[in-house]
C-alpha cells in the first residue's frame, strides 16, 4: 500500500499532492479508472492494438531522428 508520511509542520495539501504524484507514478489511479466499468475482451484487444500502433509509430519516428 502506498503511503506518505506528513513531515513536521508540513501542510496537509502538500502531503496530499505528494501522495497523488506517487500514485500516478505507480499507475494505481490509471488502474482504478480502467476497472471502474467492465471492458469487453474485444474492446480490450482493440485498445491494446491501438496502443501498439501508437508505440510503433513513435519508435519509427524516434529512429528516424
Amino acid at each position: 500500500m502506498t503511503e506518505v508520511k506528513i513531515k513536521k509542520g508540513e501542510p496537509v495539501e502538500k502531503a496530499l499532492r505528494r501522495l497523488k504524484k506517487k500514485l500516478d507514478r505507480e499507475g494505481i489511479m490509471r488502474d482504478i479508472r480502467a476497472k471502474r466499468h467492465f471492458e469487453k475482451p474485444s474492446e480490450k484487444r482493440r485498445r491494446k492494438a491501438a496502443r501498439a500502433r501508437i508505440n510503433a509509430r513513435r519508435a519509427t519516428w524516434a529512429a528516424s531522428l
